[in-house]
């Protein structure tokens, strides 16, 4: 049995229209094992990207480059 340890992942909290969350859900999965997308809290639309902190660098150019077509906010 392989044990995950969640304590390897990092995480950033983003809230995103609801009416963008699956273009947005689809460009993250365009980029094979970069991140996981997960629902936060399904009221107020935010959503938590999971990922290797080797791949910090690259899930932060990533969003540093869609907030005008997702209108996505940070929350943490």
């Amino acid at each position: 049995m392989v044990r995950q340890d969640s304590h390897r992942f990092e995480h950033i909290v983003i809230a995103i229209p609801p009416a963008k969350i699956v273009a947005f859900k689809s460009v993250i999965e365009a980029y094979d094992n970069l991140a996981t997308l997960r629902t936060e809290d399904p009221r107020q639309h935010h959503l938590k990207l999971y990922f290797s902190p080797s791949q910090r660098e690259t899930v932060e150019k990533l969003l540093d480059s869609l907030p005008e077509r997702f209108d996505i906010r940070r929350i943490g």
